[in-house]
């Protein structure tokens, strides 16, 4: 009767590929969580483009420091949408940009049937209108690709890219898992 109560609390990870890139959802009390691991670094950073729909009849508040990458030398925590904007202003490049942009959208267009109401179309719209200054602009893309701390009404959805600091230890995001803590659900991905 134990093995039968588990399998009910396990959710499984979906896997699936779409133009190449790698997908994995999974689903807890109703909220859906899609993730895959962009192939560019920017600045130090790996980078999870992450998709959250909220189809349960409850409140979920979601932000990128609840996302933690754990590989067999280390583990890191996602940092907040405020630091990855303050770094980008600091050291942020053209090259970034266009890194950033072309990255992301590839990730999240190529999801079937997602369509946010709380996510990159809107923030973009409002990116796009700040100037020249290339460390002005990366800050700028980046707030509007970043994933910021969201509270998901029933129905609701968002998209962002979760910004996973890189040390001396994990190089790159290869051979580990994604793990996210959203309330007391914890919602823990397959490994590379």
């Amino acid at each position: 009767m134990v093995l039968c109560t588990a399998a009910f609390v396990c959710a499984q990870v979906i896997e699936y590929e779409v133009n190449g890139m790698k997908y994995q959802t999974l689903s807890r009390q109703g909220l859906t969580v899609i993730v895959t691991r962009m192939p560019n670094h920017v600045a130090g950073f790996g980078l999870v483009q992450v998709s959250i729909s909220n189809g349960s009849d409850k409140y979920w508040t979601v932000d990128p420091e609840g996302f933690s990458y754990v590989s067999p030398v280390a583990s890191a925590m996602g940092i907040s949408a405020g630091q990855v904007v303050d770094v980008l202003l600091d050291k942020g490049s053209h090259a970034d940009v266009v890194k950033l942009v072309n990255s992301y959208e590839n990730a999240l267009y190529a999801i079937p049937h997602m369509r946010t109401n709380n996510g990159y179309e809107q923030r973009r719209e409002n990116a796009m209108t700040i100037g020249i200054n290339a460390r002005l602009k990366a800050a700028a893309t980046a707030s509007a690709i970043a994933l910021a701390q969201t509270r998901l009404a029933p129905g609701q959805s968002t998209d962002g890219s979760v910004f996973i600091p890189l040390t001396h230890e994990l190089k790159t995001l290869a051979g580990g898992h994604l793990v996210f803590h959203a309330a007391s659900e914890t919602f823990e991905f397959n490994p590379d």
